[in-house]
């Protein structure tokens, strides 16, 4: 093959492999290494709120996916040694910090520190994504848990998060299934998800996704009381089939 051949070939080469790329792309077949330099894949900021078994469980997940993780609570030195043991992508600050941290927040309390954190934070939690975990407990949190329960905690959190554009998410699996369920094989523990926010619903799926798990959109804040505490579905690590099954959702 002369040296005129020889680029002609190599040019050939190359259009049948930027071909195959493009039916890659096109097609979403590509790996996932070349799908993670995309801007939806961008590590994202965000601050945990009460970083107990709930909210370190999930802060680790985040951390090991990618993305930058501050912890808080009401310990600072449990958050500075649980970021030393998560290592890399973690630390650890007071929940101002973290809030004024994150471009997404995740809030893991008791229900009943919900009206002063509101406070504490103020402007901090405006316009910024807020995922919810924090169930209302009667023997824990007293009267206003019984509220929470009658009236729904989607209709209730926006009242003490002023501001937040928030998502009820991560409440109604135990910690436990999160720490050995999270990327299983086979059919993925689901998580239900419910917003008003379109655009904070779709980052809440992203990071549901990131930590190993399967969201379901379930519906509009109103609609959380279903995945509340003493709903069916509350408490059980079932697989996104089962879970729609359980809320009459259709696929």
């Amino acid at each position: 093959m002369n040296r005129h051949d020889a680029m002609k070939h190599s040019r050939r080469s190359f259009l049948r492999v930027a071909a195959a790329v493009a039916a890659g792309l096109a097609a979403g077949a590509l790996p996932d290494a070349l799908h993670a330099q995309g801007g939806a894949s961008k590590s994202l900021r965000i601050g945990v709120i009460g970083s107990g078994r709930i909210g370190g469980t999930v802060g680790e997940l985040w951390v090991k996916a990618g993305h930058q993780v501050m912890f808080s609570s009401l310990d600072l030195e449990h958050d500075k040694a649980l970021a030393a043991r998560v290592g890399a992508g973690a630390r650890a600050g007071t929940p101002k910090e973290a809030a004024a941290f994150g471009e997404v927040l995740l809030v893991s309390v008791p229900y009943s520190a919900l009206p002063q954190l509101g406070r504490d934070l103020g402007d901090l939690l405006k316009g910024k994504i807020v995922l919810d975990t924090c169930n209302p407990i009667p023997g824990r949190d007293g009267d206003m848990a019984l509220e929470a329960r009658a009236k729904g905690t989607g209709v209730v959190s926006p009242q003490l998060l002023l501001g937040a554009r928030l998502v009820r998410a991560f409440n109604s699996v135990g910690y436990t299934s999160l720490q050995s369920g999270a990327h299983r094989a086979g059919e993925r523990i689901a998580i239900p998800l419910a917003a008003d926010d379109p655009a904070a619903l779709q980052t809440a799926e992203r990071l549901v996704r990131d930590a190993g798990f399967e969201p379901v959109a379930v519906g509009p804040l109103a609609r959380a009381k279903e995945f509340d505490p003493g709903a069916p579905v509350f408490g059980r690590a079932l697989t996104a089939a089962e879970l729609r099954s359980g809320l009459g959702i259709k696929p």
